[in-house]
């Protein structure tokens, strides 16, 4: 790699001097560029030109002219950060460490400036463990020359990795190529490290971590994560993640810290909260769903006296991170809990849904939610509470939220939207004549909110209507309408509504029996294609435990949401001048009654923004102009929390509706009108809809305490911590607890030696263990484990086995969830037959998680996509060894363990030969490893299983006993130097010419199936009974003679 293009310097305006790496990275490329001028003039024979010298060291100084301290980098015109931000990008550019900043505080613009100072071809910077939106967001705002594509082949990754750059890159691929040494390890100018809370001492990111700092000991590591919360799961987290990361220093940035304090409070946002009450039946729900919570939390706390259950509280049950507390605390005993306390964990998270709906859905989807929970079926199935009295106010006040007192159809509206058409209507209007009365400029809005089913709900109500929408909401959720209340008179095309109901009604009734017959008749058929189903994809997918899918199983609108919701709706304002012919929802009379000066506004209706399908928004908006309204996700699936900022760059709205509370959405509201430095008049005003003293505001206080608390923790860690010295990897301690010597006495003969200095050991270089891996194993955390131990890992793709550990040893690898699918497909029959073929002791390692308990019980061991019962997998596994008799089952409890069991088998043994190891098994495969492939691998199992046949004798068996038919003309002498043992010839010589009698019991159970005793009637039974006594007769006579 070259430090300096032809056309212009590269380390020109985005170099520092400062940047020790960077100037490593210059210098060795100029030596290269010096060795290789020297060679060349070497062999043409005389001195290089005065002129080309000159011209070098010319592009040095212009090179160095250029080069600029990180300070200066900041002064840059285009360098637009705050205060804090830039703090943060001189800690993490002058020295290695681990970011740990509060959400909403995003490092984005840190870390794309990080990386387009290392943007350059005399550097190669890898970022790994960045999800896909990341990947895209980073590389859209970087030049693109210096972004490089990873290749799908070896050879053209080889050529990519030379061309520097920054490049983002699977970690997969990396512990591969850095093991087999097609990247220049000692070229790498630094690593990126995002999401640093998941790298764990066993995953692939702390694997090829290890691998570059062994090699390159001047390369940086920064490391950069925005969630605190998850380090303080678990005992010493954040030093062990430190550790694995090889950084020294800890950068802590919550949000009230001094210097983010003085980059946001001088520019904060005009903000009216709102607070609205929910309705009397909203509130009477929310209470008796407490209630139920709190004794389930209060019985599962009873059963389990002597489990810690501490985190386990109503409060924390309303969390978004209910699942995941949950999972932390229960994971590790699940099998050990009851029936009873199961059922508990699941109805929890049920109530918790039913409390979302309740809250932030509508009426009919409250109460669409809750009648599937008042069946039979439920009822015999949960932990009891439905058979509580306020479960049962529940389901009554869910259906008065939706019929009146006369049985007609007639749902409250949501609360907040009465207050969100008054903002719309009303207020915004209004505030736009105070502050701007001669702009002709239309108002721009954003609605932020939680889900997509909230985003849809909010563009039907806008568009279309309360009523309207909660009619059809109703029809989508097949929920009997029957009769509609008055105030859907006011709605255009009644009658058409009502004969669509009627047809609707009729068709849902003939569907349900049509499905009731369906039921009764294809009920078994559906369920064997669907077992047949999970079981042929049991290979592909990896199963959920029992608690996972308790935690995470979807609330069953999988389907509604794929058809109907969207992340994020446009819509703009469009004047009626007919005010009869205009549609108002549910509180426009109220509206229109208070507002003044807004009398245009009253007819106005709510539509779509054709257009932003095909344009962009700003174009869309200038092309229209008119008012804008963008409801809005607070994440996308697509681009993560990264779609609000974008979102807020584009529109630029005057005014933010936060329909739900969002920790992170209000620090990013508060950061975008930071980095606009407008006046207080001219800044944006964010109206919050909020339910007071409910648990949607309870859920966002205990966020905002949950994080406090754990960056105290950090804090307080990061104060008492004791970091070694050669933590960072750029000494060799670091790595001492990898074995490199090995002792040339015991210890017991080093400490009677006392004569000799001490009774010293003398110690001689250590030639590490090497354990072949194939290719597709590491997705899993053995090969790093392995590594860690000392031994060497040799990536092969090999056909047989998973790891070849010495060239008799072959180890396959099964978790429980691919144990159990490669049992029920035969997968496993088939690769057991091909490990013993080819080696002589085949193992079978079965391996337990780590974080589950090590037992063969209950329902943990049994993969959700199966119904197979514990016995027929036991079975199964009998059935393996008693046809394999040489295969070997080893019981693994973790990756640790297997990895501390390989080094055991290692010792003493030789190592693999990966060309070998590689052959085996290919159609290709010439002589040696190969060699028994030359025969039919169906009569190679066959002589196998003769007597005195076994692996060292059967291929000159094959050889020099043609076929079958000669070798039962052979001798026994010659039979027994064919198996190079008279005994083993003399056996097998046996099995083919002498006799062998059937037994009483055999010879009497014929007579009697010819006789009739003991089959039918029917001839045809008759007959073929008799045959096979008369053939086997007629065997026995051949043999006699």
């Amino acid at each position: 790699m070259d430090c300096v293009d032809d056309d212009k310097p590269s380390c020109s305006k985005y170099s520092m001097r400062s940047m020790e790496v960077r100037t490593e990275s210059c210098s060795n490329s100029d030596i290269a560029q010096r060795n290789n001028a020297g060679e060349s003039a070497g062999h043409e024979g005389s001195k290089p030109p005065a002129n080309q010298e000159e011209s070098r060291f010319q592009d040095d100084d212009e090179t160095l002219a250029n080069i600029m301290t990180a300070e200066e980098y900041l002064q840059h015109k285009d360098i637009q950060m705050l205060e804090y931000e830039r703090q943060i990008f001189l800690d993490m550019v002058n020295s290695d460490g681990l970011l740990v900043c509060a959400k909403g505080l995003h490092y984005d613009r840190i870390l794309t400036n990080i990386l387009k100072v290392y943007s350059d071809a005399g550097n190669l910077v890898l970022v790994i463990n960045c999800s896909d939106w990341e990947e895209h967001y980073y590389k859209s705002k970087l030049e693109q020359k210096y972004i490089h594509e990873v290749a799908n082949t070896a050879t053209e990754r080889e050529r990519v990795y030379l061309e520097g750059g920054v490049q983002f890159i699977s970690t997969r691929i990396l512990v591969v190529d850095l093991l087999k040494r097609r990247i220049p390890i000692e070229l790498i100018t630094g690593i990126v490290v995002l999401r640093a809370h998941t790298i764990i001492e066993s995953c692939q990111e702390a694997f090829a971590l290890r691998l570059y700092r062994m090699s390159n000991k001047t390369g940086f590591i920064k490391a950069f994560s925005n969630s605190a919360e998850a380090f303080t799961i678990g005992f010493g987290h954040i030093e062990r993640t430190m550790r694995n990361l090889f950084v020294k220093q800890l950068f802590i940035w919550p949000r009230f810290h001094a210097i983010v304090q003085q980059s946001l409070k001088p520019y904060e946002a005009q903000t009216i909260e709102l607070h609205v009450p929910m309705t009397h039946k909203m509130t009477l729900i929310q209470t008796h769903l407490l209630d139920i919570m709190n004794y389930l939390v209060r019985e599962i706390k009873r059963i389990n006296r002597l489990v810690d259950l501490e985190e386990i509280t109503v409060e924390n049950c309303i969390t978004k991170k209910f699942h995941k507390i949950l999972q932390a605390q229960l994971d590790c005993i699940w099998h050990q809990l009851n029936s009873q306390t199961k059922l508990i964990v699941a109805d929890l998270k049920i109530l918790r849904n039913l409390m979302i709906s309740n809250i932030y859905h509508d009426a009919v989807a409250a109460y669409a939610l809750t009648k599937r929970y008042r069946t039979t079926e439920y009822a015999l199935s949960n932990s009891g509470w439905t058979l509580l009295d306020s479960a049962e106010q529940i389901f009554k006040l869910s259906k008065e939220r939706v019929y009146n007192a006369q049985g007609e159809f007639e749902p409250e509206p949501c609360p907040k939207w009465k207050y969100l058409a008054e903002i719309l209507k009303v207020e915004i209007p209004g505030d736009m004549k105070r502050s701007h009365p001669d702009s002709v400029v239309p108002p721009k809005v954003l609605i932020l909110c939680q889900d997509t089913r909230t985003c849809f709900q909010l563009r039907q109500f806008l568009t279309q209507g309360g009523e309207r929408f909660l009619l059809f909401a109703a029809m989508q959720h097949e929920i009997p309408i029957g009769k509609l209340a008055d105030c859907y008179n006011k709605l255009k095309n009644v009658k058409e509504i009502e004969n669509a109901l009627t047809q609707f009604e009729k068709t849902l009734s003939s569907k349900n029996t049509s499905t009731q017959k369906m039921n009764s008749t294809q009920q078994n058929a559906k369920e064997n294609d669907v077992l047949k189903n999970e079981a042929s994809d049991s290979e592909q997918s990896t199963p959920m435990d029992e608690l996972t899918q308790l935690l995470t199983g979807a609330d069953g609108d999988e389907d509604l949401a794929a058809k109907y919701f969207q992340e994020s709706y446009m819509l703009t304002i469009t004047q009626l001048s007919d005010a009869d012919e205009a549609f108002t929802y549910a509180g426009a009379d109220a509206n229109a009654s208070g507002a003044t000066g807004t009398s245009n506004m009253d007819t106005s209706v709510f539509e779509p923004f054709p257009e932003l399908e095909d344009l962009d928004i700003t174009a869309a908006v200038a092309a229209r102009k008119q008012p804008l309204i963008c409801i809005q996700t607070f994440k996308t699936e697509r681009e993560g929390a990264m779609s609000l900022d974008r979102i807020l760059d584009e529109i630029q709205p005057q005014y933010v509706i936060m329909y739900h509370c969002n920790v992170t959405a209000i620090r990013q509201l508060e950061i975008f009108e930071a980095r606009q430095r407008r006046a207080p008049k001219d800044r944006m005003r964010v109206f919050f809809l909020l339910h007071a003293r409910t648990v949607e505001e309870q859920s966002y206080l205990t966020s905002l305490r949950r994080e406090k608390q754990a960056f105290e923790m950090i804090i307080e860690t990061k104060r008492v911590m004791v970091i070694p010295e050669y933590q960072d990897g750029k000494t060799d301690e670091a790595f001492m607890l990898y074995k490199t010597y090995a002792e040339t006495e015991g210890v017991e003969e080093a400490n009677a030696a006392t004569r000799e200095a001490g009774g010293q050991v003398s110690l001689i270089p250590f030639a590490s263990a090497k354990i072949i891996v194939d290719m597709r194993e590491f997705r899993s955390d053995l090969p790093c484990l392995i590594h860690k131990r000392g031994m060497e890992v040799l990536p092969v793709t090999i056909t047989i086995g998973d790891y070849i550990l010495t060239s008799d040893i072959c180890v396959e690898r099964k978790s429980i969830s691919d144990l159990i699918g490669s049992l029920n497909s035969g997968r496993l029959y088939n690769q057991c037959v091909q490990m013993q073929r080819y080696y002589a002791k085949p193992i079978l390692l079965i391996e337990f998680d780590q974080n589950k308990p090590f037992h063969l019980q209950g329902k943990y061991m049994l993969s959700q996509n199966t119904s197979f019962s514990q016995t027929d997998i036991v079975q199964k596994l009998q059935l393996l060894t008693i046809h394999f008799p040489k295969l070997r089952l080893i019981w693994s409890p973790s990756p640790y363990a297997t990895a501390q069991l390989f080094e055991d088998l290692k010792l003493g043994k030789p190592q693999p030969d990966p060309k070998q190891a590689a052959a085996v098994g290919c159609d290709d495969a010439p002589g040696g490893a190969g060699e028994e492939l030359k025969y039919n691998p169906n009569i190679y199992d066959f002589l196998l299983r003769l007597p005195g046949v076994n692996t060292r004798n059967v291929h000159k068996l094959m050889r020099q006993g043609g076929s079958l038919k000669e070798l039962l003309k052979c001798t026994q002498i010659e039979i027994g130097e064919m198996l190079e043992s008279q005994e083993n010839g003399r056996m097998l010589w046996d099995a083919l010419h002498v006799a062998h009698l059937p037994e009483k019991d055999e010879v009497s159970g014929a007579a009697a199936l010819v006789a009739g005793k003991n089959i039918g009637n029917h001839s045809r039974f008759r007959r073929g009974a008799a045959a096979k006594v008369a053939a086997r007769g007629g065997a026995q006579w051949r043999l006699k003679n």
